[in-house]
C-alpha cells in the first residue's frame, strides 16, 4: 500500500512529511496511561499548537470524550477540532465529496490485513498534505512500524489522556528544533492591596537567584505598576513601547526595552504615568509575551486587579497561576470566583496556588485559615503573617525580602513557592508554633 495523500494539496495543507520508513524509530514513542500529574508536570510549557482544522473520528464515546477535552485546552485554542462516530469507515465515507482537514485522528479495534485496507481506502480519499493518526487499542511496536511506513504520521494507544492528546498533535506541528519557551506564571490579586505585585517580585528574584535560572519580570500595571520602585529602576522605556507596536517587536527591540537589574534577572517595566491613556489589546499583550518567553526559561507575569478581556486571557493562557488574597471576606469571594474560573477554562492544568498575606494583622477581625481554605475549596500553598516592618523597609529600600533577611521564615516561604512554581521538587518548611505562619502542600 502506497503512502497515505493521493489527492491534489487542498489549499493551505502542510507538507507531507518525508515517508517513515527511511528513518524507522528505534523505540515507537507510543503514548501510555499515566497520571494527571505526570501529564501535567511534562507538558506544562508545551508550544500551542497553530491555526489547524482537526476532524476526529471514534469508535468508543470514551476517546471521544477525551479527543473533545483536550479541544478545549489553552494549548489548543486556536486549532479547530470537530469529533465525530464511525472510525475509520466513518472518516472515508466523509471525504468522498469534500476535502480533507490538516489532521485526521482516527479510532479502530482491529488489526491486520483488515486494517490496513481499510487505510488503503482512507489513502484514496486523502488530499496530499493531510496529516492521519490512528487510535489503536492494540501496544504493538511491529504494528506502529508498518503503519508509520504506510503513511500513517503518529499512532496513539487507548486509552486517551487529553494531554496525551495534546502532545500528540504538537509533535506533529511544532517544529522539534526550535527551542523550547519559558514558563510563564500570572499572578493576580484577590482585590486591590493584597500585595500581589510584591509576591510576584520576590518570586521572580528567587527563582533567578536561588534556581539559577533567567527571568523576565513583565509589569501589566501600566499606570500604577509598582517593578521599577521595588528594584530601584527607573527605565525610560518599557513594556508599554512594546504593546504600542507588538508587530515591530524582534529580540533586538526587546533587548533595548528591558532592564538588566542582576545576571539573570531582567525588568520589563511599566511607565507609571498618567499622562498617557493606554489601550490594552489582547492580542498584543500574547504577541508581547510569546516573544519574551522564546527568550528565557521563566516570565513572570504581574497583573493588575482590573477585570478586562485582555486581563482573562493572559491570566488563563499562563503556565500556572498564583492568587494572592487577604483573609477577608472580598478576598474569600473573589478567590473563590476566580479559582473556579480557572478550574472550568483549564481542567488539564495545575490548579491556581493561593497565597494568603498579611495573616494576623493587629485588631483585624479574619478569616481563619481553615475556614478560608474550605470556602475556595483548596489550601494555600503559602501563608504569611503581617509583617510591616520587614515588607515595609524593602519596599522603601527598592531591595527584595531575600536581600534583607535571607534566613526568615518569609525568605524560605518564598523559595519554597518559587519551587512549586517551577515544577521543581521540594519539601515545605515546618510551620512556625504560632499559627500565624505556616506553609501548606497544595492538595490535587
Amino acid at each position: 500500500m502506497s503512502n497515505l495523500a493521493r489527492k491534489e494539496p487542498a489549499v493551505g495543507a502542510p507538507p507531507m512529511p518525508a515517508p517513515a520508513s527511511e528513518a524507522t524509530p528505534e523505540a515507537p514513542p507510543l503514548v501510555q496511561p499515566v497520571t494527571v500529574a505526570e501529564e501535567t508536570d511534562s507538558l506544562a510549557v508545551l508550544k500551542p499548537v497553530p491555526r489547524i482544522t482537526i476532524h476526529a473520528f471514534c469508535e468508543q464515546p470514551g476517546t471521544g470524550s477525551a479527543i473533545q477535552r483536550a479541544s478545549e485546552d489553552r494549548r489548543l485554542a486556536k486549532a479547530h477540532l470537530t469529533v465525530h462516530m464511525g472510525g475509520i469507515p466513518g472518516a472515508i465515507e466523509n471525504y468522498q465529496q469534500t476535502a480533507t482537514p490538516n489532521l485526521i485522528m482516527v479510532e479502530t479495534r482491529i488489526g491486520g490485513p483488515e486494517l490496513f485496507n481499510q487505510l488503503g481506502a482512507l489513502a484514496e480519499v486523502c488530499d496530499a498534505g493531510t496529516k492521519v493518526v490512528v487510535i489503536g487499542h492494540m501496544n504493538d511496536v511491529s504494528l506502529y512500524r508498518e503503519m508509520i511506513r504506510q503513511g500513517v504520521n503518529e499512532y496513539l494507544v487507548a486509552p486517551l489522556r487529553p494531554l496525551g492528546v495534546i502532545e500528540a498533535i504538537s509533535r506533529l506541528y511544532v517544529d522539534p528544533d526550535a527551542p523550547p519557551i519559558g514558563r510563564t506564571i500570572a499572578f493576580i490579586g484577590a482585590k486591590g492591596g493584597t500585595g500581589s505585585s510584591t509576591i510576584a517580585h520576590n518570586i521572580g528574584w528567587c527563582i533567578s537567584s536561588s534556581m539559577n535560572e533567567d527571568v523576565v519580570i513583565t509589569d501589566m500595571d501600566l499606570p500604577f505598576g509598582t517593578a521599577g520602585l521595588d528594584f530601584n529602576q527607573d527605565p525610560a522605556q518599557g513594556i508599554a513601547d512594546a504593546l504600542t507596536a507588538p508587530e515591530r517587536m524582534d529580540d533586538v527591540l526587546l533587548d533595548r526595552l528591558l532592564v538588566k537589574c542582576s545576571d539573570k534577572l531582567s525588568l520589563f517595566a511599566a511607565p507609571a504615568v498618567l499622562d498617557r491613556d493606554f489601550e490594552m489589546d489582547a492580542d498584543s499583550c500574547e504577541t508581547v509575551l510569546d516573544i519574551v518567553r522564546e527568550g528565557v526559561p521563566c516570565v513572570v507575569v504581574d497583573l493588575p486587579h482590573v477585570w478586562a478581556p485582555w486581563t482573562k486571557k493572559v491570566l488563563l493562557a499562563a503556565d500556572e497561576i498564583v492568587i494572592t488574597a487577604t483573609p477577608d471576606l472580598a478576598s474569600l469571594r473573589n478567590a473563590k470566583n476566580i479559582l473556579d474560573l480557572t478550574r472550568q477554562a483549564r481542567p488539564n492544568d495545575n490548579a491556581a496556588h493561593i497565597v494568603l498575606n498579611q495573616v494576623g494583622m493587629p485588631k483585624r477581625p479574619e478569616i481563619p485559615v481553615k475556614d478560608f481554605a474550605e470556602a475556595v475549596g483548596g489550601d494555600a500553598t503559602l501563608i504569611l503573617p503581617f509583617n510591616p516592618g520587614l515588607f515595609g523597609t524593602a519596599a522603601n529600600n527598592g531591595q527584595m525580602i531575600e536581600e534583607i533577611e535571607p534566613k526568615g521564615k518569609a525568605a524560605e516561604g518564598f523559595r519554597f513557592l518559587a519551587q512549586q512554581l517551577c515544577g521543581r521538587e521540594a519539601r515545605a518548611p515546618k510551620a512556625a508554633k504560632s499559627s500565624l505562619f505556616s506553609f501548606l502542600s497544595r492538595k490535587g
